[in-house]
């Protein structure tokens, strides 16, 4: 399975992993809310700070893919998005979405408090 990490307590974030999964397969994706219980993140050491900063996934291959390659590995499993993770996938589309992504996941990281509190623990247990 296709292991998905999101940030279930953003609103954007949950609503958007809502409608994929409204649009996904059967037994194709695992779907974690690492806000709420960041547990099965401590088997691949990904911190929760960085899981809530970035999407992450993990491919059937056991291959990471984080930020806008995240998206695109659920994408080009989910009919009507298949095209649209062919032209994200395009190499300077991609880089272009991945400097977007990470500027908008920053932003949005700066802003939540749950989020702030995980980068906080994370700093006090450095």
């Amino acid at each position: 399975m296709i292991e998905v990490f999101f940030d279930g307590k953003c609103g954007l974030c949950r609503r958007e992993i809502s409608y994929y999964k409204s649009r996904a397969p059967a037994g194709i994706f695992s779907w974690m809310d690492i806000a709420s219980d960041p547990t099965p993140l401590r088997e691949y050491a990904i911190t929760q700070a960085d899981a809530l900063r970035h999407l992450h996934v993990r491919d059937t291959d056991g291959q990471w893919h984080k930020g806008a390659a995240a998206f695109i590995i659920i994408w080009k499993h989910l009919r009507y998005w298949r095209l649209l993770s062919a032209f994200v996938d395009l190499p300077i589309i991609r880089d272009i979405a991945s400097a977007l992504y990470n500027k908008f996941a920053d932003y949005r990281f700066a802003k939540l408090t749950h989020c702030q509190v995980a980068k906080n623990q994370l700093n006090s247990n450095e």
